[in-house]
């Protein structure tokens, strides 16, 4: 029995990678994807057999570390391209195993709450549980929302239309409650129970009413004509190269030249990719930058051109004035360095925005404040407990025009609620720029580009994306990708984009029903110990 609810978690693995991302048209497989994972949860809870809970455990565990390994292996490819495969195979086995981790906790919980309380609320804890481990998963220190639920219909977006009114954890519930119930109606058919019919009608509904809603939306849905013509470049700098053997000097060149091939004279947006100038500048110096006035003296062909481009960037202080600050080991002086976006104009105006989604371990520290107390000895390394700088809120640059748009760098397009921050404060199309070469030619760089048309659903805003080695292109307010570029191609690509002021349900709200759901998970747990404490 062990062996045959194994294969059960097995193929509920399987499916539900089936259904994920690139794989754009297996998508509607995530409805019923768990449905075999439930079979066999169910199979081991009834044998009533002792240590029960381990088994679930172990069952639900096993699926969902498949899952999650399968659809995000391009993250060892990652670690092992600049650490080996010695340190690369147990490094990756974290975010390999922290989300499977959290999901699986979710369903064990879900058992214990199961044998305490009857069948239909603690479905609803389940859909609580597992919404409140993805939530804390995209709010901690180590933070890693990619496998989502709601990511799963980013390839087939026309199915994802009323994110703007729920975002992705609305997506999530919907999977969620769409297998509950397909399990159920398969347990009904096989015991030809009387309420089979009643179960496949709610089952269908669940099904039919948002893809119905979704279709009708999307094919309703009509732009208001407000263009801008923007490009984006793709210069196709190996990352590995861009610190060695290709000079800063070179790759302003290459960004300048593919610019001018595609720009028209009433271009007002240049985008070019995260880090497209590595050279460590100043802030508070950067207008006598020699970068910066290259870039400027790029610009100056274009009146009205802005330019959005990616910097590293340095901010230096007198003592640490901020949790992140690194004390430099000859003059003294504390600094932040910072993954920065910059925005150019034909004036004196610059500013800045700082990566602030920043990627554990890699990126920084996870719990800086809590590990602060190990500063000295990670400062003797050469190191940090911080990593790099970052900063609290979400921005939006706005243009001379006056026009708003929200800078967003790689990782960082994986949150909603962030981005969604930066449109309700003003930004009228999303421009994310980003270094996808760090993964190769693998299914990440995919994953990360498909995401980005859940950001442009969510707000009904324009998606620009600039990478430096792919993909880069333009998503529409439907999530539509009118152009993209091929992977490892020196390009550049040009488009009118409408720009849009509407504030959607879900930019206003934020994620409010991981929210709700967080609150419930935690109330419905309480439950647990408390029937143990009434029993004994």
């Amino acid at each position: 029995m062990n062996k045959k609810n194994y294969l059960l978690a097995l193929l509920s693995a399987f499916l539900m990678w089936l259904a994920w991302p690139p794989h754009i048209w297996f998508a509607p497989l995530l409805l019923v994807g768990l449905v075999p994972l439930f079979i066999a949860l169910d199979n081991v809870i009834d044998l009533k057999e002792k240590k029960t809970g381990k088994k679930v455990f172990l069952t639900a565990g096993l699926a969902f570390l498949v899952w999650n390994t399968a659809s995000i292996y391009w993250v060892y490819n990652a670690i092992k391209a600049y650490n080996g495969w010695l340190i690369a195979i147990p490094v990756s086995l974290i975010p390999f195993g922290l989300g499977a981790l959290l999901m699986t906790f979710a369903f064990w919980l879900y058992y214990q709450l199961r044998t305490k309380i009857n069948p239909t609320i603690a479905y609803v804890g389940l859909i609580c549980f597992y919404i409140s481990m993805e939530y804390l998963h995209q709010s901690w220190d180590l933070a890693f929302p990619w496998m989502t639920l709601g990511n799963g219909f980013a390839g087939m977006h026309q199915l994802a239309q009323w994110y703007e009114y729920t975002g992705v954890y609305g997506g999530s519930i919907w999977i969620l409650l769409s297998n509950i119930l397909a399990f159920e109606t398969y347990k009904a058919l096989k015991r030809n129970s009387i309420t089979k019919v009643k179960l496949t009608a709610s089952w269908a509904l669940v099904i039919i009413l948002p893809i119905g809603f979704s279709l009708y939306q999307y094919n309703q849905y009509k732009e208001k004509s407000v263009p801008v013509n923007v490009v984006v470049v793709q210069p196709n700098i190996d990352p590995y190269d861009k610190y060695g053997s290709v000079s800063t000097n070179e790759q302003l060149q290459i960004l300048t030249h593919l610019s001018d091939s595609v720009a028209q004279v009433n271009t007002e947006y240049f985008i070019w990719p995260e880090t497209a100038i590595p050279r460590y500048a100043d802030e508070d110096k950067i207008r006598s930058n020699p970068d910066f006035l290259n870039a400027q003296q790029f610009l100056s062909k274009y009146k009205n051109g802005t330019l959005i481009t990616g910097i590293e960037s340095v901010k230096w202080y007198n003592d640490k004035a901020t949790v992140s600050a690194k004390k430099h080991p000859e003059n003294g002086m504390y600094f932040d360095n910072y993954n920065t976006a910059m925005q150019v104009e034909n004036s004196a105006e610059v500013e800045f925005y700082h990566k602030s989604k920043l990627v554990p371990g890699v990126e920084k520290m996870p719990f800086p404040k809590i590990f602060s107390f190990l500063a000295p000895v990670f400062e003797g390394l050469g190191g940090s407990v911080s990593g790099w700088g970052w900063q609290e809120k979400p921005g939006v640059f706005y243009s001379q025009s006056g026009i708003g748009v929200a800078p967003v760098v790689c990782y960082e397009s994986l949150w909603g609620s962030w981005i969604g921050e930066s449109v309700k404060n003003g930004a009228q199309f999303i421009a994310i720029i980003t270094n996808d070469g760090w993964w190769g030619n693998t299914s990440g760089k995919d994953q990360h580009l498909l995401y980005a048309k859940l950001r442009a659903i969510e707000t009904r805003r324009w998606v620009v994306r600039s990478a430096n080695t792919g993909i880069s292109g333009f998503i529409n307010q439907r999530g539509d990708i009118t152009q993209k570029s091929t992977w490892w191609t020196r390009t550049a690509l040009k488009e009118n984009i409408n720009l849009n002021d509407n504030i959607t349900t879900y930019v206003n709200s934020g994620d409010i029903l991981a929210k709700i759901c967080s609150i419930l998970a935690v109330l419905l747990a309480l439950i647990i110990p408390y029937k143990k404490w009434v029993k004994n």
